[in-house]
């Protein structure tokens, strides 16, 4: 595994953390959910301009970006421009990207993020292919996660 792979895959480990510190029932300290923001923030910073060729190390990366964006609250004004630009370069490989747990990962995060029928589809038509009864846990896990965005859409949103 390469350096960007790896740096990526370890921003995806930070941001998923950060999203579920607390859920499982530890008491969350100011300090530890400060740092961890920080980190992730300054994780997503330092490999925003990093690009790959090969496709599924960008998908990787662009994962790992979108999900770090979305788990920190620091925010230094250009937080939601470089998730457009990262929505962009996701919508540039998602049709070279073979039909995997990462392209449903990928399609999982940007469907939240613009909420396109389109996507939506995609993401139902991979997890109809996969036997419910033989999912990894990771598979299960992203299906929760998508069904959790597609019952509670746009939560910062007034009802």
């Amino acid at each position: 595994m390469n350096d960007l792979t790896s740096r990526a895959l370890e921003l995806q480990h930070a941001a998923h953390e950060l999203m579920y510190l607390g859920m499982d029932g530890e008491p969350v300290y100011s300090d530890t959910f400060c740092r961890l923001n920080k980190e992730v923030l300054v994780k997503s910073d330092s490999l925003f301009f990093a690009q790959s060729s090969d496709v599924e190390e960008e998908a990787n990366l662009c994962l790992a970006l979108l999900m770090g964006y979305n788990a920190t609250i620091y925010d230094d004004g250009d937080k939601e421009q470089k998730k457009q630009v990262v929505l962009e370069r996701i919508y540039n490989i998602l049709e070279k990207l073979s039909t995997s747990l990462l392209k449903l990962r990928l399609l999982v995060y940007t469907y939240g993020e613009v909420y396109e029928e389109y996507i939506l589809k995609e993401i139902n038509v991979i997890i109809g292919i996969w036997d419910t009864r033989l999912m990894t846990s990771e598979q299960i896990e992203i299906v929760k996660e998508f069904r959790n965005i597609e019952e509670n859409p746009y939560p910062w949103e007034e009802l």
